[in-house]
């Protein structure tokens, strides 16, 4: 299978799902940008619950851009409170030290474009998931897809994805039970090597 799909900040379990179960890959790389949607959030599971991270853009609505040209804003450290955030709630989770050296460059490094950043953050975590994939990627829009399957839909936190992970177990399912498809961080730090056949064995109804 041929997918289509939205590079965003560090896919939910369901977007990484379809990747795993993917023979090949193509990323969209020629679409207008919005906002609210994953290409600038992911959400983790803190102390108090499910947890916003959000990336800072240059953006307005007034002026349309492609999303390969949208700025990152770094007037506030958000990098730096990125990890701060998943310190705090993954630091006890059995496999957060086995990854932390891998990823916590992402944080370090002044990034610059949003679809740069998405796309580094995907390189990244693929190595920790041992994942490897065919990647492709689109040289212009086009809104009827034969070719693959068309996954954009995903990168809508409002859209309507019938999807629900087979529990595993998170840092603070006892205060608050289990939280579906969250950041596929929060399945690495939680079920480290196991997390590749957990994403390969996922029922997608999408």
């Amino acid at each position: 299978m041929n997918s289509l799909l939205h590079p965003t900040y560090f896919p939910d379990v369901a977007h990484m799902a379809a990747i795993a179960q993917s023979d090949v890959v193509t990323f969209e790389m020629d679409d207008n940008f919005a906002k609210q949607t994953y290409r600038t959030r992911t959400y983790i599971y803190a102390a108090n619950g499910k947890l916003l991270l959000n990336i800072p853009v240059i953006y307005t609505q007034k002026n349309r851009q492609k999303y390969r040209d949208v700025k990152i804003s770094n007037t506030d450290n958000w990098q730096s409170l990125h990890w701060k955030s998943l310190l705090s709630a993954y630091k006890t989770s059995p496999f957060f030290e086995y990854y932390e050296d891998d990823l916590r460059p992402l944080f370090e490094t002044k990034a610059d474009f949003i679809l740069d950043f998405n796309l580094k953050c995907f390189e990244t975590i693929s190595e920790c998931l041992q994942l490897e994939k065919s990647i492709q990627k689109t040289e212009e829009f086009k809104h009827d897809i034969v070719d693959a399957s068309d996954l954009r839909f995903l990168v809508n936190p409002k859209s309507d994805v019938n999807f629900q992970n087979e529990k595993y177990t998170q840092v603070f399912d006892d205060k608050h039970g289990f939280i579906n498809n969250l950041s596929v961080l929060d399945l690495l730090f939680n079920e480290g090597p196991n997390a590749l056949d957990y994403l390969e064995s996922q029922d997608l109804s999408l």
